[in-house]
């Protein structure tokens, strides 16, 4: 049971995320604007808490840097997501960003000491199997190889740097003195594109409102200080894997609150999907030549 705390804090980060594109899809605020209150209300919630509880530590440079360098990816991976969204549809952008956790294995396996088990390209072949399932097979034949699409695999890999990035921080770092760092350099950074896009900084209604304040709350704020705990104990290779999962999650709340409707290939390939991830959780490392040994 010693890894049950950060998993559970992962499974309750994945929850919270997957409100995320339900709230989009309300379209009450453009999409980098949203990315911006996102982090911006986050940073003002949780910066008073660790200034009066005096649980913010200034890190040395060593580490402030690559914390700094960590808002400015995740806010660079939200703001390529939004516009690849923007340029061609939401399912396109989805899935290629999702490509994450082969990008993590990657990365890890030439760049990294650490190189990823077994179960981590077998759990990840059968995880993006259903999450091609889950979307269409039918959908990859209207791919288009154009800037929305190669936006859309560049969020993939920023986000996948973050994730490796961001858990040699926390080695160093806790988590709400590096959540604050992070939101930070992220409001700034979005601040600016948000100017140079010209991009509405105020005139929404007040559910618009509401809604930025629940995505600042529940899908930043809540739900990365989740994810980041869970990265302080458990592989980046993991975690990127397990994140797939609220594409099943986000998939039953459409069908709960949007009507959206879910087909049996949806259910198989939201099962085999996980399914995958539950691959990379095996202690055992799985061998095709044992399991023929056995039969």
């Amino acid at each position: 049971m010693t890894n049950a705390k950060p998993r559970l804090a992962l499974a309750f980060g994945i929850l919270c995320i997957s409100i995320f594109p339900i709230l989009v899809k309300l379209k009450l605020a453009p999409g980098l604007i949203s990315a911006f209150y996102r982090m911006a209300i986050a940073l003002s919630l949780l910066l008073p808490y660790v200034l009066i509880t005096k649980k913010f530590t200034f890190p040395k440079t060593t580490i402030l840097i690559p914390a700094v360098l960590c808002g400015v990816l995740f806010a660079s991976d939200v703001a390529v997501w939004n516009i690849a969204i923007q340029e061609s549809s939401a399912t396109q952008a989805s899935l290629l960003t999702n490509l994450s956790p082969l990008w993590v294995g990657i990365i890890s396996f030439v760049f990294l000491k650490i190189k990823p088990a077994t179960n981590f390209w077998i759990g990840t072949i059968v995880a993006l199997f259903g999450m091609a399932m889950l979307v269409g097979f039918k959908f990859f034949l209207e791919l288009d190889f154009d800037n929305a699409f190669i936006l859309a695999v560049l969020s993939g890999v920023l986000y996948s740097i973050y994730l490796l990035l961001s858990k040699k921080v926390l080695s160093h770092l806790d988590v709400l003195s590096f959540m604050t760092i992070s939101l930070l350099a992220s409001t700034i950074y979005l601040a600016i594109v948000c100017v140079l896009m010209s991009e509405p900084f105020y005139g929404f209604s007040k559910m618009g409102w509401f809604i930025l304040f629940i995505q600042a709350l529940v899908c930043q704020l809540m739900a990365w200080l989740s994810i980041s705990y869970a990265t302080q104990s458990m592989r980046p290779t993991r975690i990127s894997l397990s994140l797939l999962a609220q594409a099943v999650i986000t998939s039953i709340l459409a069908w709960l609150f949007l009507d959206e409707q879910i087909t049996l290939n949806m259910i198989i390939g939201g099962l085999i999907l996980l399914f995958g991830i539950r691959i990379t959780f095996y202690t055992k490392t799985l061998s095709i030549k044992e399991i023929v040994k056995k039969r």
